[in-house]
């Protein structure tokens, strides 16, 4: 379902007289329909960069990124767009959205983005909601006035809102305490188990061993050691 082969990237800092910072050089992983694979790695050595590849945030150098049979590197913005909507689905660590959206319609969107009902996407996204411990005095409130592990569960709710076969996971469970790692921990299994594609970032060690199948070490894709 992802599959990335010969994957190079590497950043040019304008403000630094064009200096050119390599990232990673010949990255390739594959993660299956129904499997969950962990990036692991020192700080700082790429793995949330390769995830934003994957996503199409990142242009890569060279290499390919294909989920669902299409090539990120190759794709139209309209290609990835739509990949995105129906396809990729992807949990940063960041909660960004409009402000003043309720946090009902925060988490409905990509249902709505899909073309599901009204009706069905507001049931959805509060059962999510009221799973991951939202108050619901909070839904029609905008997330942006919300606490961080607040905004981190709405944005969970809002990744998992629609099941997507490909998910991108980046520190989902950091900062939350145990009731609600649990339920983030229920989730993951929940997508694998109607065979989502999960690739994320898990700095907890059990987090790891609870969820993930395998693990990918980033720094092999190190510059200085290609």
């Amino acid at each position: 379902m992802i599959e990335v082969a010969g994957l190079s990237k590497r950043f040019v800092l304008h403000n630094q007289g064009g200096t050119v910072l390599p990232v990673l050089e010949g990255a390739q992983l594959h993660v299956r329909p129904g499997e969950c694979v962990a990036l692991t790695g020192p700080s700082g050595v790429g793995k949330s960069t390769l995830l934003r590849l994957i996503y199409g945030n990142y242009l890569a150098v060279s290499g390919s990124i294909r989920v669902g049979g299409l090539d990120i590197v190759t794709a139209s913005p309209h290609q990835i767009l739509a990949l995105r909507r129906s396809t990729l689905g992807y949990v940063s660590q960041f909660l960004r959205v409009v402000p003043r959206v309720p946090t009902l319609e925060v988490v409905a969107e990509p249902l709505r983005q899909i073309g599901t009902g009204a009706a069905e996407a507001r049931a959805r996204a509060e059962a999510l909601l009221a799973r991951l411990n939202i108050p619901q005095r909070l839904w029609g409130l905008s997330p942006t006035t919300f606490s961080g592990g607040e905004q981190q569960r709405v944005n969970i709710a809002r990744g998992f809102v629609h099941a997507y076969p490909a998910l991108l996971l980046d520190e989902p469970t950091a900062s939350l305490d145990p009731e609600n790692r649990g339920v983030v921990l229920a989730l993951i299994a929940e997508a694998r188990a109607r065979g989502a594609a999960i690739l994320g970032i898990f700095h907890d060690e059990a987090v790891r061993a609870a969820i993930c199948d395998r693990e990918v070490d980033v720094s092999a894709f190190a510059p200085q050691a290609a």
